[in-house]
């Protein structure tokens, strides 16, 4: 294909035709302690500055500023001790004193710069836009050091609103973090990585030391780039040998990860990139030798972490690269300069394996030094490696760079081909390159596992209280994926994944928990770790008060200071009460009920969730009821004052609900920003019409006992204060019939509640009437009705 002339491009090209980094260490003499907001105008500034020309016209015709993310906007709930922007790229435009008529605030990742470059790319040939700001900065460092002073600095900002459009497209961790891999450790990065290369390491059949070796082979020349960088957190040259040898200094942080091999975030850097049209380069005057072009591109996902084939490979990454090198028309062998994001060893070696790229290609493998040595910051890392790469191509023209950019845990990347050629912009096919993976087989996930299985990737966390294992692993019965922790008694199988010479295939055991998944190394020590005793009621509970009165179970929530709210410790208590109720042969029907007047339950609570403590619910539910299954005797809930959120979810659980006059029932989750996930969103449009559940659902709206009752959610309406009353003397009408009919009734209704059609249900095959005409009750209450007296139940 011949190449184009400069003249020929078509004037809606976007180029990059100025880039700007700027960084300071709390070291240097001239340090300032600059905010991320203040890294990121210095950065815009300086990439104003490089177009060479009229920088005053050049920030006025900025339209657009689109902005990565910093640490402290990643996540819900980061801390921003020194305060942080609510719109950020506003505040950078007003620190650079643009009026764009757009800003965009990108979704997290590392792969935000490369995909921000690609759509605004886009924006600018199809006319949407046609000069634009890239920005990004961090100031890790400078927060964490400028905290402890006195006073302290003030980084927030909250600008008014210009008048144009603000975009601030949320966080993006859907699929890359759930709540069950929080509860199981796997939080930080480095441990989420760990498991991916230990599976590589497995793949590969290499012994700890030669692949630790390899790691260390593979990073040693970032260093040396690093070393040369100014803007470098850490410019330092090391050894291979250095970089994995574990000490002091270099701690280990998850196996097999020492902390010179992982991504350094304690850094202040910022780095902007400059977007223009052909025709606005023309315009302002900016010499065509500066205009660097984006020959290709492409955006891949890979499948969410327990939904991947192999955890050794990432496929959408290299597949990413060879698409983009595609679009670009270039072979590797052309490429003159390479960046590609090395937050952990395996992210470079996923492509190195699949591309044939030699660790010690003499190109190199970094423009920057890499995230652990330039420094890893945050989302905006490859902001620097795009405008490493402009400056190579400047001195180089001609010359090929190619960027990958990964976000999440190998999850997203984002690559792009550049070069000072003139190019046209090109259409990739990441869609359709998507699709297929998307659509490629994936495990089974059990995320509540029992039995025996066998180890397919692990770490070991290393932390100043003691360490902790990691294990995914694969059932022996149907081979379920699950995710556990060590059993922290276990140490014989935590020493297994730090020494055996390989712990992947090794059997193991494991038990579900509401608090998480433990896996040991046998049976034999999970039976000794985790023996339930025999369920049995107890006189010491600290959040429940229980009474037995014959066959009668009355169980009160003990909290009435949180208005019966339920917290783990008491969901735990109640759970084993009601273990206890169902095991007992002699206990026929239980009522829960709330202690006070107050409330009956006012379902999660909220503060202690908001503490930092660990929040779960047993594996039977809210309060041991909602995900119980088999519950095969009555429980009545008499509902005294509010049942909002799992306190509603609580009584739709049970059976019956006997509610006081001054009874309020709420699904209120939507107020608080959560959802009725503990069985709300299912027993209720279940229970009454579909658009009143859906109104109460949505709304949050509260309702009192009549329209409850109405509804049909409520079975008794008592006077005020008297629900406890009403629901014994229910209680007293159900302990009248024998309790083997009340037990296979409620067994045979739950059974058929899944048919739809009424007379399959009444024909569906059943053992239930052979099991009831064969019970001592049903001998006893046909023989009681013969003789005209009171029948004597056996519950046999």
């Amino acid at each position: 294909m011949t190449a184009l002339k400069i003249e020929e491009v078509d004037p809606n090209t976007p180029v990059i035709v100025g880039v700007g980094q700027v960084a300071e260490r709390i070291e240097d003499t001239d340090y300032r302690g600059m905010s991320p907001i203040a890294l990121a105008v210095a950065a815009a500034r300086a990439a104003v500055l490089d177009t060479g020309t009229d920088e005053r016209a050049v920030v006025a015709a900025i339209d657009t500023v689109a902005c990565t993310r910093q640490f402290e906007n990643s996540t819900p709930g980061a801390p921003a001790p020194l305060g942080k922007s609510t719109k950020f790229p506003i505040s950078v435009a007003n620190g650079l004193g643009a009026t764009p008529r757009r800003a965009v605030l990108e979704v997290a990742g590392g792969q935000s710069p490369q995909h921000l470059v690609s759509e605004f790319g886009r924006e600018i040939m199809t006319g949407t836009a046609e000069v634009v700001l890239l920005a990004g900065a961090e100031a890790i460092s400078t927060i964490r050091h400028l905290t402890q002073s006195d006073p302290k600095p003030d980084f927030s900002d909250d600008p008014a609103d210009p008048g144009g459009i603000f975009e601030d497209r949320g966080y993006g961790l859907f699929g890359l973090t759930t709540m069950e891999q929080a509860s199981h450790g796997l939080i930080s990065a480095p441990v989420q990585y760990a498991l991916l290369e230990n599976a590589r390491r497995a793949r590969r059949r290499e012994g700890r030391a030669a692949y630790a070796a390899a790691m260390g082979a593979l990073l040693a020349p970032f260093t040396a780039v690093a070393a040369r960088n100014p803007l470098a957190a850490a410019p330092e040259k090391r050894t291979a040998d250095e970089l994995i040898t574990v000490t002091g200094r270099n701690r280990m942080i998850a196996d097999p990860y020492p902390r010179f091999l992982v991504s350094r975030d304690q850094v202040n850097q910022g780095a902007a990139i400059l977007l223009m049209s052909v025709a606005a380069a023309r315009r302002h005057g900016v010499d065509s030798p500066k205009w660097v072009f984006l020959h290709g591109q492409a955006d891949l996902r890979e499948r969410n972490l327990l939904e991947r084939r192999d955890f050794g490979e990432a496929p959408s990454a290299p597949a990413a690269v060879e698409h983009a090198l595609e679009i670009a028309n270039v072979t590797l062998d052309e490429i003159g300069f390479f960046d590609l994001y090395s937050c952990f060893p395996i992210a470079v070696s996923n492509i190195t394996d699949a591309l044939g790229l030699s660790p010690d290609d003499p190109r190199g493998l970094t423009t920057t030094g890499g995230l652990p040595f330039f420094g890893g910051a945050g989302n905006n890392y490859s902001m620097h490696a795009i405008a490493e790469a402009t400056g190579r191509l400047r001195d180089e023209p001609g010359s090929f760079a190619l960027v990958a950019a990964n976000g999440g845990v190998l999850s997203k990347t984002s690559v792009g081909v550049y070069s000072t050629a003139p190019t046209d912009l090109k259409c990739d096919h990441s869609d359709e390159l998507q699709r297929a993976i998307d659509a490629s087989e994936c495990p089974v996930h059990v995320r509540h596992p029992h039995g025996w299985a066998t180890i397919e990737t692990y770490t070991v966390m290393h932390g100043r209280s003691g360490n902790t294992g990691v294990v995914i692993g694969r059932l022996v019965d149907g081979g379920g994926r699950f995710l556990s922790q060590v059993a922290a008694e276990d140490g014989e199988l935590l020493t297994l994944l730090e020494e055996a010479p390989q712990p992947i295939g090794e059997r193991v055991f494991v038990s579900a928990f509401g608090y998480g998944n433990r896996v040991t190394l046998d049976e034999v020590t999970a039976t000794r770790l985790f023996a339930k005793p025999p369920p049995k009621l107890r006189d010491d509970y600290e959040f429940v008060r229980v009474l037995r009165d014959g066959h009668l179970l009355e169980v009160t929530i003990n909290r009435p200071d949180a208005r019966n709210c339920l917290h783990p410790p008491a969901h735990e208590e109640l759970d084993q009460v009601f273990d206890a109720f169902f095991a007992d042969p002699e206990l026929w029907v239980a009522i829960i009920s709330g202690e006070g007047t107050q409330a009956f339950c006012a379902g999660n609570d909220l503060l202690y969730s908001v503490s930092g403590k660990p929040m779960y619910v047993p594996l039977n539910g809210f309060a041991g009821l909602t995900s119980r299954r088999d519950m095969n005797k009555p429980v009545i809930a008499a509902v005294n004052g509010f049942a909002m959120g799992g306190g509603f979810e609580i009584a739709l659980a049970c059976h019956l609900v006997v509610a006081d006059e001054s009874a309020k029932f709420a699904l209120s989750e939507v107020k608080v920003g959560l959802i009725a996930g503990a069985g709300g969103l299912i027993r209720l449009p279940r229970a009454i019409p579909q658009k009143i559940a859906n109104d109460l659902i949505l709304t949050g709206r509260r309702i009192g006992a009549d329209e409850a009752q109405r509804l049909g959610v409520v079975s008794r309406i008592a006077p005020e204060g008297e629900a406890l009353r009403t629901a014994r003397e229910l209680a007293d009408d159900i302990l009248g019939g024998s309790p083997t009919s009340v037990r296979l009734s409620l067994e045979l209704m739950e059974r058929t509640q899944g048919i739809a059609d009424c007379v399959d249900a009444v024909t569906a095959p059943s053992d239930v009437v052979d099991e009831l005409m064969t019970s001592a009750d049903a001998i006893e209450g046909m023989t009681a009705f013969a003789m005209k007296r009171p029948p004597e139940w056996k519950n046999m």
